[in-house]
């Protein structure tokens, strides 16, 4: 699946290893899930409770210093043709106004099937209904993110012509 522009956009900012985080943006909750240091796969996290922004990103933050994160990768929900949504909007904002207050590049991800996928795959593992609500936000975030890691790797395998 090719992400909407972002990925690229940061690829060069980062350093050669560094952890990244993916962010799953709900009306309630903020999924998050972080990468290893050699950015190959992605784990989830956490599930945060939305609140202000200020609040959001001081919660993210917190996350980015115990993980050592030299980025965040943001999903996206466009609608299904690839256009832009209200959700999408918000979520641009958000991550522009992350990046202002952190200081760490973002990047976007698309995300238009990160939770039907996750839940249909909770779904096969027999996860009862409660326990698949706990935990689809962060496991959505590890999807999302792990899309963009392997966009970063075809990126980094381009480079090196391979």
């Amino acid at each position: 699946m090719k992400g909407p522009p972002g990925v690229e956009a940061i690829a060069s900012r980062l350093p050669p290893t560094g952890r990244l985080i993916g962010v799953d943006l709900g009306a309630k909750t903020i999924g998050l899930a972080v990468s290893d240091v050699e950015r190959r796969l992605a784990s989830p996290l956490k599930t945060l409770k939305r609140a202000t922004f200020g609040k959001d990103a001081e919660a993210l933050m917190a996350a980015c210093r115990e993980y050592g994160v030299v980025g965040l990768v943001v999903g996206l929900p466009l609608d299904l043709d690839g256009g832009d949504t209200p959700r999408a909007q918000s979520a641009r904002a958000f991550g522009r106004n992350l990046s202002t207050t952190t200081g760490l590049p973002v990047a976007f991800w698309d995300e238009r099937f990160s939770t039907a996928a996750m839940e249909r795959s909770l779904i096969e593992m027999d996860v009862s209904r409660s326990r698949r609500a706990e935990v689809i936000d962060k496991m959505a975030a590890a999807y999302i993110l792990q899309g963009a890691l392997d966009g970063l790797a075809d990126l980094y395998h381009k480079d090196r012509g391979q």
